[in-house]
């Protein structure tokens, strides 16, 4: 959280006063704006340090940052994290089970959840990359509308790899 310069930690000569209640109070030497600010037992607070002058609002400092602190957690908690998914292809795969894997891929970005796709070759098969781009590519024309490619499929070792991020809905 960002810290502001409070009381007697303000170095400006004058700033331009607001209120407790929001109203401009005017320009003003920095002591007279601490001075009025205790007579209301309020800290002055420098909200706007680059403005000339620089902006002060007499406030309650602590109550103020906990209501801050407090409206931080809260849009934390509601933030919606995505996470990435990992679905593991085999070149020789049944059909059924390719079905059954983009279900699984289909309710993943439906969450909200980016995909990675992933084609593991064994052995010989690495001397045919081009039946695991066949795959991702039906994956991705299966996919189409609710998914957009994010990552090319690009091979790395023995894996073939498609990241699919969700579609932007459009209502």
């Amino acid at each position: 959280m960002k810290e502001y310069l409070t009381n007697e930690r303000i170095r400006a000569k004058q700033v331009r006063v607001i209120g407790p209640d929001g109203q401009q109070l005017g320009i003003m030497d920095t002591r007279e704006a601490l001075r009025l600010a205790r007579e209301q037992d309020l800290d002055l607070v420098l909200v706007g340090p680059t403005a000339d002058p620089p902006v002060a609002r007499i406030m309650d400092y602590s109550k103020w940052r906990y209501e801050q602190q407090v409206a931080e957690k809260e849009a934390r908690k509601k933030a919606k994290r995505t996470e990435v998914k990992s679905i593991k292809f085999r070149v020789k795969i049944d059909d059924h089970d390719y079905q059954t894997k983009l279900n699984h891929i289909k309710r993943f970005l439906e969450e909200g959840h980016k995909v990675k796709v992933t084609i593991m070759f064994r052995g010989r098969e690495m001397s045919h990359p081009e039946l695991g781009q066949r795959i991702l590519d039906r994956v991705a024309q299966d996919l189409q509308g609710l998914a957009v490619v994010e990552m090319k499929p690009e091979l790395l070792g023995r894996d073939m790899n498609m990241l699919l991020a969700p579609a932007k809905v459009s209502a």
